[in-house]
């Protein structure tokens, strides 16, 4: 494939292999994607290991957008930069890098309140195009090809906003800490950040994905001393203790409504409740899981339909409380790297979300055991950049399920 751009021409169009959405729901198709240069203020990367996060399937799914298709989707991921457009100056070709679905401009009201992670330059983009400019930098045949997140990570390449990317040191193994660019960070940050979880206090947690056990880890690590999980898949009990998750509930199994089992297991309501799951009707039962007068519901899914909440007002009005939470709280730039110290520091878990190992290929049968609820919630592919050297032992890779082979 392509060579890293040298510092005295100017980079050019890339082609390279994506992972193409043509319609909602239709089985992603390999195609060569023409990746042109990164603009100003951009940067080029080179993807090394991206994984599958539950709200890319929600958006390939959907049908409210049709014509956002064809549509390259992905957002988390760790790269390696390639080239730099004009202005760039906290990247070089060679950095490592985390792309990130939201950025920090450093300079908007948000970004310099202290108060809020969402940048009015650098926030969610949902028409499919770059934050610049307003256009797409894929195209098959001159035609576009749309964004998803301003990443676009199931592609060999990918043009982010640098201020949509942060950077990590070589020595990181990428094929796990691009975990840390979205479900890992949104799940640490809901528990630490948003929740703010006591010492002592009950938690209980709907889904037990990457993002429901980066809560219970959260939890776990501020001293909870009841963390209850809840999941349909009865292999999640197994896997939840090992971050922390104390008791688990099945609803499949049960004659009586989730919340009076949480009620019951925490004399009254759990101090805190997180809905993980990406459902509207979980939000409330969430709620109802909560204490009265000080219960706190943390949402954190993207819902697949009806993105109303509903709720009886008196859960309202007997004191608990309803929040939303954003990538966990945290700002891209100034909090990210302290999570990669911690994982560098074995004071963070992130290894253990990974369930499957598997080449970029066969990110179709990735998507099939995320619907089947198979795996961790997050599905890392790692290859190795052509402009590297050789990095060792080139027979194993990695999924949240992961598979054995670079690509």
């Amino acid at each position: 494939m392509a060579a890293a751009a040298s510092s005295s021409s100017p980079p050019a169009v890339i082609t390279c292999r994506a992972a193409v959405a043509w319609g909602p729901g239709q089985a992603l198709v390999m195609e060569d994607v023409e990746v042109a240069p990164p603009g100003p203020l951009e940067i080029r990367v080179k993807v090394v290991s991206t994984s599958i996060c539950r709200s890319d399937v929600t958006q390939w799914q959907s049908t409210a957008q049709p014509d956002l298709f064809p549509r390259i989707f992905g957002h988390e991921a760790s790269g390696v930069v390639e080239s730099v457009g004009e202005g760039v100056t906290e990247f070089q070709v060679g950095d490592h890098a985390l792309t990130v679905f939201i950025g920090e401009c450093m300079s908007c009201k948000h970004c310099v309140s202290g108060k809020s992670n969402m940048c009015q330059t650098l926030g969610l983009e949902r028409k499919g195009v770059m934050h610049s400019d307003q256009t797409t930098r894929f195209s098959i045949g001159g035609k576009p090809v749309y964004h998803y997140c301003a990443v676009s990570s199931f592609s060999e390449y990918a043009v982010v906003h640098s201020g949509c990317a942060v950077k990590v040191s070589p020595t990181m193994p990428m094929d796990r800490i691009c975990l840390l660019s979205c479900g890992a960070s949104a799940g640490l940050g809901a528990a630490w950040n948003v929740a703010d979880v006591s010492k002592g206090s009950s938690v209980v947690i709907f889904g037990l994905g990457t993002v429901g056990l980066s809560v219970a880890q959260g939890a776990k690590l501020r001293g909870a001393s009841k963390i209850i999980g809840v999941d349909t898949n009865p292999d999640k009990q197994e896997k939840g203790k090992a971050f922390g998750v104390t008791d688990f509930i099945n609803p499949a199994e049960l004659n009586e409504p989730v919340q009076q089992v949480v009620k019951w297991l925490t004399d009254g309501g759990a101090d805190y409740s997180f809905e993980c799951v990406g459902d509207t009707g979980v939000v409330s039962t969430a709620l109802q899981s909560c204490s009265d007068g000080w219960g706190l519901t943390v949402t954190l899914g993207v819902p697949k339909a009806k993105p109303e909440v509903s709720a009886h007002y008196g859960l309202l009005l007997s004191g608990r409380t309803l929040k939303g939470s954003l990538f966990g709280g945290w700002r891209p730039k100034s909090d990210i790297p302290l999570l990669v110290e911690k994982y560098a520091n074995k004071e963070i878990q992130v290894d253990g979300l990974v369930t499957h190992d598997m080449p970029f290929s066969d990110i179709n049968k990735a998507l099939e055991l995320m619907l089947q609820n198979s795996c961790g919630g997050v599905i890392p592919f790692r290859r190795r950049p052509s402009f590297l050297p050789e990095l060792g032992n080139e027979t194993s890779l990695v999924v949240s399920f992961l598979l054995q082979q670079w690509v």
